[in-house]
C-alpha cells in the first residue's frame, strides 16, 4: 500500500499591482483680464478768434441795452428818442452844416455794413431845450437833473452842435469809429449823443461824467 503525502494547498498570496496614477489634466493659467484703461481726457476745443469776436460784441450789446434800460427807467432828458418827448423827435433843422455833413457821412458808412444810424435828436429851440430843464427838475428834482440837460444858453443842442443817434446797435458802432468821422462822445452817461471834433484836434477829449459840469 503506497502511501500519498498530503500537501497542504494553501491559498495564493500574489498581491496585485495597482493600476498607475494619472495624473490629474492641465488647463492653461487665468490671467485675469487686464484692468480697462480709461481714455486720455480731450481738451476742449479753444474758440476761434471769431467766436471770441462775437461773445464780446453780445456782451456789449447786452451791457447797452441795460444801461439804455436803466436810464429809461429813470426818464433821463437824454434818452433815446423812443423815450423823450414827441416834440424832440424832430427833424435835426437848424443843425450845424458841417456837423450835418459828418453825421450824413458816418450814416452811410454804417448802412455799408449793415447797421441802422439815424438821428433821434438834433437842433433844439431854447424853447424845447428849457422845457426839458423844467420837466427833469419837476420829475427828479436838482442836482439829479443838472446830470442829464443843460439850460438853453449852455446847450449843444440849441446852438445846432449835438446830436443824439439811435438805434443801440448804430451809436455803438460809430462809438468805436467816432473820431474817423469828426465826432466825438461829450458824456459818459449818454453814450448816444455826439459832438463834433473839436477844431484843430486829432482825438477826442475825454468824456464828461454827465452834464453837471457845466451848471
Amino acid at each position: 500500500m503506497t502511501t500519498t503525502r498530503r500537501q497542504d494547498r494553501l491559498p495564493s498570496t500574489r498581491v496585485s499591482t495597482p493600476p498607475p496614477a494619472v495624473p490629474p489634466p492641465r488647463f492653461p493659467p487665468v490671467v485675469p483680464p487686464a484692468a480697462a484703461t480709461p481714455p486720455a481726457p480731450v481738451p476742449p476745443a479753444r474758440p476761434s478768434r471769431g467766436a471770441v469776436v462775437v461773445r464780446v460784441l453780445v456782451v456789449l450789446l447786452v451791457l447797452g441795452a441795460a444801461a439804455t434800460g436803466l436810464i429809461a427807467a429813470l426818464g433821463g432828458p437824454g434818452a433815446p428818442a423812443r423815450d423823450l418827448p414827441a416834440a424832440a423827435q424832430v427833424a435835426p433843422t437848424g443843425m450845424d452844416p458841417e456837423l450835418e455833413r459828418r453825421v450824413a457821412a458816418a450814416t452811410a458808412a454804417a448802412a455799408a455794413e449793415g447797421v441802422e444810424l439815424s438821428v433821434t435828436s438834433g437842433w433844439r429851440s431854447a424853447e424845447e431845450q428849457q422845457r426839458l430843464v423844467d420837466e427833469a427838475v419837476e420829475r427828479h428834482g436838482v442836482p439829479e437833473a443838472y446830470r442829464w440837460v443843460l439850460p438853453p444858453g449852455d446847450s449843444a443842442h440849441v446852438q445846432g452842435l449835438a446830436v443824439d443817434l439811435g438805434p443801440l446797435e448804430g451809436w455803438l458802432w460809430l462809438g468805436e469809429r467816432a473820431e474817423a468821422f469828426g465826432l466825438c462822445r461829450t458824456y459818459v452817461n449818454e453814450p448816444w449823443h455826439f459832438e463834433p471834433l473839436p477844431d484843430g484836434a486829432t482825438t477826442c477829449p475825454a468824456p464828461h461824467p454827465d452834464a453837471s459840469w457845466a451848471w
